[in-house]
């Protein structure tokens, strides 16, 4: 498969989420300096981007809030019964209050039991404004910045913390800071360490793999890393010498009175009252298929919330981390948090607006030059978020749904925020928000339709020329055996098994599976001249190079 053909399957399905939300922030509306790969002086650290200028005085006025809020319950019931989408939950907030609060739907189709203010959701990558805020609350700036050795910095690097971890480079290695990775500017190819997941690998096993994706220019190139992420708030959380979820209690969740907050998958599925994860059938019908457990990346995207709590946050965000009377998080390292950091969404056109990443979160500024941060969460086996704020009006939305992404959870916050600035939507954005999904998995989809062989498909050989072990440094151990149907291909450590089809002499194909599924990829043998198998490649693990496994 061609790099340029891995590029874009790369970005399908929760790789959506951070590309999505960018466009659309271009499309409704500092880069870094650029360090060179490979250079040998020492640098200082980054320089912190300056703040944005003072937000200009509010636009909103109080009826306009009003009258978007009394048309909210009538655009998330119109865009359930449009998409089928079985549960949602929306809050509001204004001006430190929170407007509007309610479930729709249901938690589990077949099953008793309504979506309520305190349902507990999965939020995808939500999670990373969330951890992002974790992260303000611990990193330390000025004098206290070099207190002792448990002090974390927003330019702190990440390797002396994070044992195993490194990357390609050891130049880029030994610099990558906290916030090198937090704004997804590393260097690290798109979505580095997904595929790894997906075929059961853990965290451990995932950073410590990082070190063979190779690297774009560091501080100058934009791509999307779940793991990146993951590394940079591991890497604080075991600096201060506790786990991310025991970080994230005693920062955020406990003094914010988040009580239903949590990092770990384990907590999320012992919540009586939770939403699970849909996903929606060949037939249209909606059904709960699939389980996702993202503790392997939980900083980036394992965070379980309900409304309640995330109007709670949404609460200390537009208060520059004030809540009920108490300084929760430093409000100048907050607002470091929706500083831009790097160019993730360049303008396509003279009149587009550029759209950038800050740490945890997509910035971008309207035509009146207000602030505008948002961020989506998408898991395609049936999870789908959005948060929005405009900061100078003190107005913020967020939206949790129990569907695979079609566009609602996104689309809810764009008319919302419509309304209450222009009395109606500009647009229908349900179908331009579910175009964009459905353009981003159609991305990943292979050209080869590998369920059609061709007319003169050679026959495969038998099956002995292929069983056997081979091992790829990054992907570890393929096994191919046979069972009475045919030859298998054994990935990963559980194993997670495929069922091996010929399509063409020594190529055959099988169906993904996991978050990043693409349907049918291909499988193609090399063979010795003893008629054996030397390697294989995997079409779909070998975007960057890495998807050959050789016998032995």
């Amino acid at each position: 498969m061609r790099a340029a053909r891995r590029a874009r399957l790369r970005s399908s399905r929760t790789r959506a989420v951070s590309g999505l939300a960018a466009a659309l922030t271009g499309a409704m509306a500092l880069a870094s300096g650029a360090l060179a790969q490979g250079a040998t002086a020492e640098p200082s650290p980054p320089p912190a981007p300056k703040p944005p200028p003072a937000q200009p005085p509010p636009q909103l006025t109080q009826a306009d809030v009003d009258g978007a809020v009394a048309r909210l319950d009538g655009v998330v019931q119109s865009m359930m019964k449009r998409t089928g989408v079985p549960g949602a939950a929306v809050g509001v907030v204004y001006k430190d209050r929170v407007v509007h609060l309610k479930g729709f739907g249901k938690r589990h189709i077949g099953r008793p039991g309504d979506v309520g203010a305190d349902t507990v959701f999965q939020l995808a990558s939500l999670s990373k404004p969330v951890s992002s805020t974790v992260v303000a609350g611990t990193v330390e700036t000025g004098e206290d910045a070099a207190a002792d050795a448990s002090t974390v910095t927003w330019d702190e690097p990440v390797t002396p913390h994070l044992p195993g971890f490194a990357l390609k480079d050891p130049w880029v290695s030994r610099h990558v800071t906290v916030s090198d990775l937090l704004s997804h500017r590393s260097g690290l190819p798109d979505h580095a360490g997904d595929l790894l997941e997906d075929l059961g690998y853990d965290q451990a096993y995932i950073l410590g793999h990082l070190r063979l994706e190779p690297l774009a220019p560091f501080r100058a190139s934009y791509a999307y890393t779940n793991f990146g992420f993951t590394a940079a708030a591991e890497a604080v959380a075991r600096t201060k010498g506790v786990s991310w979820q025991k970080l994230s209690e005693d920062t955020l969740f406990k003094p914010a009175g988040m009580d239903s907050t949590s990092t770990t998958f384990a907590d999320y599925e012992k919540q009586a009252d939770k939403a699970v994860t849909h996903v929606r059938t060949a037939d249209g019908t909606w059904q709960a298929k699939y389980v996702r457990d993202a503790d392997a990346q939980s900083p980036a995207g394992g965070v379980s919330s309900s409304v309640t709590d995330m109007t709670r946050w949404l609460r200390l965000q537009l208060g520059n981390g004030r809540l009920d009377g108490r300084q929760i998080i430093d409000a100048g390292n907050l607002e470091h948090t929706h500083v831009p950091q790097i160019v993730s969404q360049p303008p396509t056109a003279p009149a587009a607006r550029t759209g950038f990443y800050g740490l945890g979160w997509n910035v971008g500024y309207d035509d009146r030059g207000r602030l505008r941060l948002s961020h989506s969460g998408a898991f395609d086996l049936g999870a789908n978020t959005n948060v929005t704020m405009l900061p100078g009006e003190q107005l913020g939305i967020v939206v949790l749904t129990n569907g695979r992404p079609v566009g609602m959870a996104d689309a809810v916050a764009l008319d919302f925020f419509d309304i209450a600035q222009y009395g109606k939507p500009t647009t229908d954005w349900l179908p331009v928000v579910a175009a964009l999904y459905a353009q981003e998995a159609d991305a990943g989809r292979s050209p080869v339709d590998y369920a059609d062989p061709p007319a003169d498909a050679k026959p495969a050989r038998a099956d002995s020329a292929y069983t056997g072990t081979y091992h790829s440094a990054y992907y570890g151990k393929a096994v191919v055996t046979t069972d009475r149907n045919g030859l298998v291909l054994e990935l990963g450590p559980g194993p997670v098994r495929f069922r091996l089809d010929p399509y063409d002499g020594d190529t055959f194909s099988y169906v993904t599976s996991g978050e990043n599924q693409v349907g049918r990829t291909g499988v193609g043998f090399t063979v010795g001249a003893d008629g054996r198998a030397t390697s294989l490649r995997v079409d779909y693990l070998d975007g960057d190079g890495l998807g050959t496994f050789t016998r032995g």
